[in-house]
């Protein structure tokens, strides 16, 4: 795995997320407030940003039309429509107080 450093850790406060552009692939990286998660930075009904959403434990809420993704698998959790594509989601550590991502994971989706 390539790790690359994405911010300090103390610069993504619990509950909130950090929009992120790796190429022309967009991230947000989530602080839960007990571990950080990464996904897709695109809700997949209606392809608004996932950052600026409501995160409650390990789910984000879109700030458009209300619709809940799990940050651990990118599944849509409300409202449950059969079909809907996941958000895809990205290997995270902490090392050293720095938000790291795996660039590989990143790159094999691009």
């Amino acid at each position: 795995m390539q790790w690359i450093q994405v911010a300090p850790a103390k610069n993504i406060r619990p509950g909130k997320g950090l929009a992120i552009l790796i190429g022309h692939l967009s991230l947000t990286v989530f602080n839960t407030g007990e571990r950080f998660l990464a996904v897709e930075n695109r809700c997949p009904h209606s392809g608004d940003p996932l950052a600026d959403g409501m995160v409650i434990g390990t789910t984000v809420t879109c700030s458009r039309h209300n619709w809940r993704i799990c940050l651990e698998t990118g599944l849509v959790t409300k409202p449950c429509v059969e079909g809907t594509p996941q958000v895809r989601t990205f290997p995270v550590e902490v090392r050293d107080g720095t938000v790291m991502l795996d660039l590989d994971a990143v790159q094999a989706t691009a």
